[in-house]
C-alpha cells in the first residue's frame, strides 16, 4: 500500500482528525501522526498524555471482509506493533500482548490501541480506525498500572516520524498475510506474545467480572477463559491481571 502520511507539529487529537476524514469519505491508507497532542484519548474514553518524543499516529483503513471480523484487525494492528517496536530492541522476549490492545515492555504499559469502526449497512466494514500511542521516550504514569518506555530500557528512542514509517511497513505486512492466508498467522503471532496458557486472568465487563485462566485465543480471535463454568469465548471487556 502507498501510506499518505500526514504530519503535524500538534493536535487536539489524531484519531479525531482520522474519524473525521473518514466520515468525509477519504480513502484507506490515511496516516496522522503529530508531534504532540492536546486532547489525546485511551480506551473507554480515558485520557492520553502525549508529550513530545512519543508517538502519537491514528490510521484508516477500509478492508473487504464482514464486519463480524472487525475485533481480529485489533489483534492484527496490536501484532504489527509488536513487530515494530521489537525493531528497536535488543531483545525481543522483553515485549508481550495483552488482549486486547495493549503492547507491555518488561510488564509494564507501553503502548496502547483505540479502534473504531463502522459497518456499512451490508454486513460489511465501512471504515476502521486506530489511535496508536507509543512510549519512545517518556513513559507517562498510569494510576492503575506500571508504564515503561523505550527510553526506560536505555535505548535510543527512534524519531516519531521513522517509527511510524517502520508501523506501517509492519502493518503492510501483516495487511498481506491476512490476504493471503486469514486469520490464522495473525492468531498465531499473537498467541507468541500473548500471556503463558494458564495464566490466571479477570476479564471486567459491564456490570461483572469474569475469572479463569488463559486458554488461547478462539479461530475468531475472542479470547478463551476457562472458569468454574468451563471454557467460554470472550469478545470484549478489560483485563486485570
Amino acid at each position: 500500500m502507498t501510506w499518505r502520511l500526514s504530519v503535524h507539529e500538534e493536535l487536539p487529537s489524531t484519531q479525531d482528525t482520522v474519524l473525521a476524514a473518514a466520515a468525509a469519505g477519504e480513502p484507506d491508507g490515511l496516516a496522522v501522526l503529530a508531534l504532540a497532542q492536546t486532547a489525546g484519548r485511551g480506551t473507554q474514553g480515558r485520557p492520553w498524555r502525549s508529550p513530545r518524543g512519543n508517538l502519537f499516529l491514528s490510521v484508516l483503513l477500509r478492508p473487504p471482509g464482514a464486519a463480524r471480523e472487525l475485533p481480529q484487525w485489533s489483534l492484527l494492528v496490536a501484532v504489527a506493533l509488536a513487530e515494530a517496536v521489537s525493531h528497536y530492541l535488543p531483545e525481543a522476549g522483553l515485549l508481550r500482548l495483552k488482549w486486547p490492545n495493549d503492547l507491555l515492555l518488561g510488564g509494564a504499559k507501553a503502548a496502547g490501541i483505540l479502534t473504531q469502526a463502522a459497518p456499512d449497512g451490508a454486513g460489511g466494514i465501512a471504515w476502521l480506525t486506530f489511535g496508536i500511542g507509543v512510549n519512545l521516550a517518556e513513559a507517562p504514569p498510569l494510576p492503575d498500572r506500571p508504564t515503561a518506555s523505550l527510553a526506560g530500557q536505555g535505548i535510543s528512542p527512534p524519531r516519531p516520524v521513522d517509527f511510524a514509517w517502520t508501523l506501517l511497513g509492519a502493518l503492510d505486512r501483516w495487511r498481506d498475510a491476512q490476504a493471503a492466508e486469514g486469520f490464522a498467522p495473525i492468531r498465531a503471532a499473537w498467541m507468541a506474545r500473548g500471556p503463558a496458557l494458564g495464566t490466571p486472568l479477570t476479564v471486567r465487563q459491564t456490570g461483572e467480572a469474569l475469572q479463569g485462566s488463559y486458554a488461547g485465543l478462539a479461530e475468531d480471535g475472542r479470547l478463551l477463559l476457562c472458569g468454574e463454568a468451563g471454557r467460554i469465548a470472550v469478545s470484549s471487556g478489560e483485563i486485570n491481571g
